[in-house]
């Protein structure tokens, strides 16, 4: 009996080890193929360069959804199909202008409209400025901002080391300060860019208003401009002004879609996960980061297990998430096309963090998961990417939460440090995308997805 034991045991440990061992191999593999063969690069190019900025209900989203869709066709996924959805539709119309008074003196600042925003008057704004770095303050000035133009100033706190971090810190004011501004009788408000960097690149986003609140229109100015308002408000307040011209609108809801392409699980077909990032970004370029890097990485993630003839045991779906940037339609709609149809998701991974260095992954409040998935670290050490992590996933991920119980929710985490510099702004191009990273950084997300396949969340 106690002979029995033991060679049990020994084999137990030795099949654990063969195990271990054909798991580092099919590793290998995702990183040869996406570093030697891969695809996502020249997709990435593609969608940047024939296609370009994806705002909702634009016609380049249009041409978006349908070149995402005839590729995964191309790459023979075992199904591709379209989710249909109303999104909204803002336009930025004519190029914003700015400039700083100070007597007759006028200097040209760079500012661009907020996603959602409406249009100053045809003859622009011109008002007192007040400067706030939160609400606050803007609180506590009160009364003595009616009729001027709110100027949210907060920077980032560099001291974090995690850059979306210091976003969180800082985007209240972009997306709610229209409002608090608003609640005061302020005629405009100009937000500081969500950038750690000083340039003079504004940085566009979403921003809402409130019913029942006076809407009045909102931009982002470069820091660069920014560290120049404050300089000349601190040195002569009240005799600064600034002139602001925008000529956005909203339309009426638009038709869109999110696009998905599925490879079918051989063992539990029924079971699905979700690999994707989303299709949409802002106008003022080609988002390559912010999300055409996710997109195409998660689309790599099945044409690699397609070209090493991988059979998945659970079905890996790629979508393509449309309306993330100034609405979540998309993620909604996935949410509850997943419900109504009874969806088995065991988990969900998102890459909405830009292209660059893959440093791990993040598992949203799911700590049976992370500890499960923390037993693969040795696994991905090999390739830099084994800081697996609590964390948040993605904003297109959050509706599963409550429409499939139990999900597990993932994000995909690069090197932040250098994201922040282009994030919704005009430098956010092609040519600011590393191929390298790009491919490591699709190999590491087809590697998450293989083990989740293999060994399951718990």
């Amino acid at each position: 009996m106690k002979f029995f034991k033991l060679f049990a045991l020994a084999f137990l440990c030795a099949t654990s080890l063969m195990a271990q061992g054909s798991d580092s191999v099919m590793l290998r593999q995702f990183y040869n193929v996406a570093l030697e063969e891969g695809h996502s690069y020249e997709n990435l190019r593609h969608l940047c360069k024939q296609i370009g900025p994806r705002l909702s209900g634009s016609k380049n989203a249009q041409k978006a959804v349908e070149w995402s869709k005839k590729l995964m066709e191309d790459y023979g996924f075992d199904k591709v199909y379209l989710q249909e959805l109303m999104v909204p539709h803002w336009e930025r119309g004519a190029k914003e202008a700015s400039f700083i008074i100070e007597g007759n003196t006028k200097i040209p600042v760079r500012i661009a409209a907020l996603g959602g925003s409406i249009a100053t008057p045809a003859n622009g704004i011109t008002a007192q400025v007040v400067e706030v770095k939160n609400f606050e303050q803007l609180k506590s000035i009160g009364a003595a901002v009616k009729g001027k133009i709110v100027f949210f100033n907060r920077p980032f706190d560099a001291k974090l080391f995690d850059t979306f971090e210091a976003y969180s810190g800082a985007v209240n004011q972009r997306g709610q300060g229209a409002v608090e501004a608003a609640k005061l009788g302020a005629v405009g408000v100009i937000v500081r860019s969500m950038t750690n960097i000083i340039d003079d690149n504004p940085h566009t986003g979403g921003m809402r208003y409130q019913d029942g609140v006076t809407k009045i229109p909102a931009a982002a100015i470069s820091t660069k401009a920014a560290e120049l308002l404050s300089q000349k408000l601190s040195v002569n307040g009240s005799a600064v002004k600034l002139y602001f011209k925008q000529n956005c609108q909203t339309l009426p809801d638009a038709l869109s879609y999110n696009v998905i392409g599925e490879i079918r699980g051989s063992v539990n077909p029924d079971n699905i996960i979700t690999v994707g990032g989303h299709l949409d970004s802002w106008d003022l370029a080609e988002g390559a980061h912010d999300d055409g890097t996710g997109v195409t990485q998660s689309i790599e993630v099945l044409r690699i297990f397609k070209v090493l003839k991988y059979k998945p045991q659970n079905t890996i779906r790629a979508v393509m998430f449309m309306n993330e940037e100034n609405g979540l339609r998309g993620g909604a709609k996935y949410a509850e096309l997943a419900k109504q149809n009874n969806e088995k998701h065991i988990a969900a991974l998102e890459s909405d963090e830009g292209g660059f260095t893959p440093r791990g992954f993040t598992i949203e409040d799911a700590p049976v998961a992370l500890a499960h998935f923390s037993k693969w670290k040795h696994l991905l050490e090999p390739y830099k990417v084994s800081d697996i992590e609590a964390g948040v996933s993605g904003s297109d991920l959050g509706p599963l939460k409550t429409a499939v119980p139990g999900i597990v929710l993932i994000g995909f985490k690069p090197d932040s440090q250098r994201y922040f510099d282009i994030h919704h702004a005009s430098s956010d191009v092609f040519e600011n995308v590393n191929k390298r990273e790009l491919e490591l950084g699709a190999a590491s997300i087809a590697s998450m997805i293989y083990l989740i396949d293999k060994y399951g969340t718990k």
